[in-house]
């Protein structure tokens, strides 16, 4: 069975995100990007299902800039097979919208045949949590979300979902889409000689017209702004006065 990983180049988790002084967009100068955290444990979880001989193949595919290549040399020393980058702007400022995205990704599924897609349950620059359900619905595939653990028994798939109340375990019929969450697995760091093979793997290049989708944004952004900052507290002498400000003046109770 051949899986398929969506995987995105975002700003590292590490680092403290700045928007512009002029408010329209965030500020990406000499910052530091990576693997989506939530894409790196579906690379990492389909390399596990190559190394038990569940899958025969892993294929990582990235949309967006060129320099997204890196994440996919990233995901290659880890242990995929082959990637594809479909270079779909060449502004680091825009942002391929989930669904061009999933139909780039349907087309991509059409010419690859997997048997399985992985996708991270969103993406932790513009949390959009949509792209894996947009692409279930083109392809008319099964879907399980939000996993924190998988299993293929034979044509099934059986996932445990991390949902509000606790967790859910569904099955559900392969060719499937599952979105991952953080506590799937804990993924590997890439060795040196594994980094040295991965420029040796192919890594094929291609553009939304090669696949007939138009990428053109539907959404404007009209403003970004920094969260508010949260108000100092206060220190209460009894549980009378914490009583009386929550009702008095928080309106709380």
């Amino acid at each position: 069975m051949k899986v398929l990983v969506p995987v995105k180049r975002v700003i590292d988790y590490n680092v403290k995100v700045r928007v512009k002084a002029d408010g329209s967009g965030v500020d990406l100068a000499n910052v530091k990007m990576s693997m989506n955290p939530f894409d790196e444990i579906a690379v990492e979880q389909a390399i596990r299902m190559k190394e038990k001989g569940i899958a025969t193949e892993v294929v990582v595919v990235s949309i967006g800039v060129k320099q997204a290549q890196e994440t996919l040399r990233n995901a290659l020393a880890m242990g995929a097979d082959r990637a594809i980058l479909i270079e779909a702007t060449d502004n680091v400022h825009v942002d391929i919208e989930p669904l061009a995205v999933a139909k780039l990704l349907a087309a991509v599924v059409k010419e690859e045949a997997p048997g399985l897609v992985l996708c991270g349950k969103q993406a932790i620059d513009n949390d959009m949590n949509a792209t894996g359900q947009m692409l279930a619905a083109l392809l008319g595939w099964s879907q399980a979300t939000f996993a924190s653990e998988v299993t293929i028994e034979g044509d099934m798939a059986r996932v445990t979902r991390e949902v509000d109340g606790g967790l859910q375990t569904i099955t559900v019929k392969l060719p499937t889409i599952i979105t991952v969450d953080l506590r799937l697995n804990e993924p590997r760091y890439a060795s040196l000689p594994n980094i040295m093979k991965a420029k040796a793997k192919p890594l094929a290049a291609k553009t939304p017209a090669d696949y007939g989708v138009d990428v053109t944004p539907r959404l404007s952004v009209l403003k970004t702004v920094e969260p508010a900052g949260r108000k100092a507290g206060v220190k209460v002498a009894s549980v009378a006065e914490l009583i009386a400000k929550l009702k008095d003046e928080a309106g709380v109770i």
